[in-house]
């Protein structure tokens, strides 16, 4: 009996230990080099028409990148938050590029569903590489890029975004 107690304590503080590390890991700082910057505005994506478009086109804005899939729930909840600020400050110069790690079709659909009124360009997996580059140490979904008009990465995220973190975020740099 006292050798399941002990096997179970073990397991226990591992999966805490493991928890700790990986929610310690969510709050890292991104990285923020010349180069993540480089990455992101090198991408050439398929836009839902199968137009290639790169992101260099949008260099000079105010520029949110965020990678997600129409399958994350997080996704779907910040999507309509965009889709507001894209409303609201895209006449001062701010510009959301959605990356979608998804198919083109499942993309279109909850584009029209969701009235996303900002560019959703079509990823791959080797897309989150260049999410990993820009800090996205998990590679995981949602991830968003928050780039000022010079092209610096100045923040990124990890999970969803509210309206009130992401226009503190923005505000500034508009």
């Amino acid at each position: 009996m006292l050798k399941y107690f002990l096997y179970g304590l073990i397991a226990l503080t591992a999966a805490s230990a493991g928890l700790w590390l990986g929610v310690s890991r969510l709050s890292e700082a991104p990285a923020t080099s010349v180069s993540a910057s480089e990455a992101l505005f090198a991408l050439n994506l398929p836009d839902l028409d199968n137009k290639p478009q790169r992101l260099e086109q949008w260099r000079g804005k105010v520029l949110v990148i965020n990678f997600w899939a129409t399958w994350c729930a997080p996704c779907r909840d910040e999507i309509p938050v965009f889709v507001k600020l894209q409303e609201q400050y895209g006449v001062k110069g701010l510009q959301f590029v959605g990356i979608s790690i998804d198919q083109v079709d499942k993309t279109a659909e909850f584009a029209r569903n969701f009235k996303i009124n900002y560019p959703s360009l079509i990823g791959t997996f080797d897309t989150i590489e260049v999410s990993r580059q820009a800090g996205n140490q998990k590679r995981v979904l949602p991830y968003t890029v928050i780039l000022d008009r010079k092209g610096n990465v100045v923040a990124a995220e990890l999970g969803g975004l509210t309206a009130e973190k992401l226009e503190a975020l923005i505000s500034p740099l508009l």
